[in-house]
């Protein structure tokens, strides 16, 4: 037997859609958790409903790395349309367990793997032949059974992850207990012959608890006092707006009266969805909208609406890959340079570019500061991989500092003005007063438009009232640059060749620096969090020879923008590192290319 592998590994389970492996996918996965071992489950599935093949990989990793592993150890596999490619997928030296009927020999038969043969099927009959649909379910917790037996994980851990995945059926845990135990019993006649093996931890994940980032944002948007929410399901958004209805169901609902204090609507579209939150936002209240890419493309006009007439609204981009509909089930970072200038003709937004189940809920609070402060759309990007996927995360922390609701001005604030301009820049930082409708004063706002108009907001088309109002725009964005979330930065002096990266893409550059390390190549790192880019990112590229940009798009969206942004005597300095498959970067997909780069001669010779 090769030497033992512990607590360094990663399981594959290949299935079918709609077969319902989620929740034994999770049940494996909460069990791995409660030995004290970092995981990190990424489940890659179709955009249908049922039939089509998916994968759900568990990574285990005692030094907690929560990104994507590029290959995998451990073969579960369940679909026979997808065995041959599965078992050529397995690292060498891996595990195969699988369903006993299917053909081990020629392409599935490989000498440097161990096979398992298991009768899932026949065992599900055997026990379970009165259950009807429910057999294929119950033939996913028998699977789980056999992985605990063979991983070493305790009976009475698998029952309390079980126990915790149906907390809101307990009536299931009893028959899916059973299924698990049919599993482990039949496992027990198997012979061990492969080196992967669980061993409890102690201090990695005490804590720490499983959430998607979709859930943390919506929790966010209810901490931060959003009162409206207007939405068209899309994938890989709608759970956001899904939760935030349960969060508001069980928290927005006066107990005595019954009655709700927020408004939701499923718009027809996502054009009207747009409008709604921009009236809402226009009318005083906190309003947001959940979407993904085709969501964004059909938003634009009321995006640049909202930017030019100054209406606050919160814009939550589930990312997915595309162009066009793209494969709505896989992850990308491509909307981010769309986003930032969404809209025709000079337009820049605020964007804020959370990684972690944290940051989902911590910016989704100040996207609502934000979009009020600076009276003006603020989209918060996140992606696939961060929104629907599961995360160890450490407790969300209760929100202690107030609202800011920005430059309002109330009418006992009119009657003491002499005057009042709705875009008149008093305080020379680019943002104007206004005041919401209602307000009980003769010189108070009651109307808006989208078109030119002047420090009065009355309608014009004089070239240099427009051109006025753009630089004022400018200058907005400019006291933005500071406002928003910085940079995070891990730098030691004397490096020379630094990594810049964003979103989801942090937890790969974590893994990536760590070999590299290693391997003899020291990297300093800086996490941009937001658009407009903090002053401090040129500072950082300047103390630096070599700056690689990773992201997860075809076109290097952020490494376009720092091209822009940057003053022309440090783009020289970036170099664009790239992922776009559709399925989350790995630690290699850094790894490789700047090993290439760095190994290359600094002159080539003629």
């Amino acid at each position: 037997m090769p030497a033992r592998a512990v607590n360094d590994f990663t399981i594959r389970v290949a299935t079918v859609n709609g077969s319902g492996s989620q929740s034994s996918n999770l049940v494996l996965t909460n069990a791995i958790a409660r030995l004290g071992i970092p995981v990190a489950p990424k489940n890659v599935f179709p955009s249908n409903i049922e039939g089509l093949p998916t994968w759900f990989d568990v990574r285990v990793s005692a030094l907690g790395y929560q990104c994507r592993a590029r290959d995998f150890d451990v073969l579960m596999a369940l679909n026979p349309a997808t065995w041959q490619q599965d078992v050529a997928g397995v690292k060498s030296g891996g595990v195969v367990v699988h369903e006993e009927n299917y053909s081990v020999k020629g392409d599935t038969f490989r000498e440097d793997l161990t096979y398992y043969a298991v009768p899932f099927a026949a065992l599900a009959k055997e026990h379970f032949a009165d259950k009807g649909d429910l057999r294929k379910y119950l033939t996913n917790m028998i699977y789980v059974g056999v992985l605990a037996h063979l991983l070493e994980v305790p009976a009475s851990t698998v029952e309390e992850s079980l126990s915790a995945q149906f907390r809101s059926k307990p009536k299931a845990v009893e028959l899916n207990l059973t299924a698990i135990n049919v599993g482990r019993e039949y496992a027990r006649q198997l012979e061990k012959h492969d080196p992967f093996h669980l061993v409890p931890m102690s201090g990695k994940t005490d804590g720490l608890m499983f959430m998607e980032g979709n859930r943390a944002s919506a929790l966010g948007c209810l901490m931060g006092g959003c009162t409206v929410a207007a939405w068209y399901p899309i994938t890989p958004s709608s759970s956001l707006c899904e939760y935030f209805i349960q969060y508001c169901d069980r928290y927005r609902v006066d107990k005595e009266s019954g009655e709700r204090n927020v408004a939701i609507v499923q718009a027809e579209d996502e054009l009207a969805a747009a409008g709604i939150v921009f009236g809402a936002g226009w009318a005083g209240a906190r309003a947001m909208t959940s979407t993904s890419g085709p969501g964004i493309s059909l938003m634009a006009e009321y995006a640049g609406f909202g930017y030019f007439a100054e209406v606050p609204g919160v814009i939550f981009d589930v990312q997915r890959a595309g162009p066009s509909t793209g494969l709505p089930t896989r992850t990308m970072q491509g909307d981010v340079s769309f986003a930032y200038t969404l809209s025709h003709g000079d337009t820049k937004h605020v964007v804020l570019l959370p990684a972690t189940v944290t940051e989902a809920y911590e910016f989704a609070m100040e996207a609502f500061d934000l979009a009020e402060r600076f009276q003006t759309p603020v989209f918060v990007l996140s992606d696939l991989d961060l929104g629907m996927n599961s995360w160890l995360t450490p407790p969300l922390h209760y929100p202690e500092r107030p609202f800011d609701r920005g430059k309002v001005l109330a009418a006992d604030d009119l009657a003491s003005m002499k005057s009042w301009g709705r875009y008149r820049d008093v305080d020379k930082d680019g943002i104007t007063y206004r005041t919401l409708p209602g307000t009980k004063h003769p010189g108070a706002g009651f109307f808006t438009r989208g078109t030119g108009h002047d420090e009065e907001a009355r309608y014009s088309e004089m070239p240099e009232v427009w051109q006025r109002n753009l630089d004022r725009l400018v200058r907005k964005h400019e006291t933005a640059r500071t406002a928003v979330p910085s940079p995070v930065v891990d730098e030691k002096k004397g490096r020379k060749v630094a990594i810049i990266a964003y979103g989801t893409t942090h937890h790969a550059v974590v893994e990536a620096r760590d070999f590299l390390l290693e391997a003899g190549v020291e990297l300093n790192y800086m996490r941009v969090r937001a658009l407009p880019l903090s002053p401090e990112v040129a500072t950082f590229v300047k103390r630096h020879d070599r700056v690689y940009v990773v992201e997860q798009n075809r076109d290097g969206q952020l490494y376009g923008i720092l091209r822009t942004e940057l003053p022309t005597h440090l783009i020289g300095r970036l170099e664009s590192i790239r992922h776009y498959n559709g399925v989350p970067i790995d630690a290699r997909a850094i790894i490789d290319p700047l090993l290439e780069e760095e190994r290359a001669p600094a002159v080539i010779a003629d």
